[in-house]
């Protein structure tokens, strides 16, 4: 889909950590809002998506929903039982509804009573590159 075409991809530095129990606690969140279920997010061990609606197709596929945008994560990074979230795609779609990286992040972590900006953070030395997702 057209408003899929990523436009802003931003490295989060430092990149924004949970502690366990948040961490816990916002998977359990993502996949209450999964978008099979009537919600946006669509999430699994390295990457959060977000769209503009639930999935509306037929048999429960994508239909008309729109990707917004992405959050690359790493689980028990960097601690055992730890997310770290340390890059973030924005589409078209998502910058035509007024998303920015931190909106998107925000909108993730609000579902745990928290945003970005109260996120500890630490560098990463051995955060997977852009590369690293594309190779077969």
């Amino acid at each position: 889909m057209g408003g899929d075409v990523v436009v802003d991809t931003r490295v989060l530095r430092p990149s924004a950590v949970l502690d366990h129990r948040t961490a816990i606690r916002l998977v359990a969140e993502l996949e209450s809002q999964d978008v099979t279920r009537g919600g946006v997010w669509v999430a699994n061990p390295s990457l959060w998506q977000r769209y503009d609606r639930p999935w509306n197709g037929p048999g429960g596929v994508r239909g008309t929903a729109q990707l917004v945008g992405s959050i690359a994560v790493m689980y028990d990074a960097p601690a055992r039982q730890q997310i770290t979230l340390y890059r973030v795609a924005l589409t078209e779609a998502g910058l035509a509804l007024g998303f920015t990286v931190e909106s998107i992040c925000d909108a993730a972590l609000m579902l745990v009573g928290t945003n970005l900006a109260a996120c500890p953070r630490a560098e990463l030395a051995n955060a997977p590159t852009r590369d690293s997702f594309h190779r077969p």
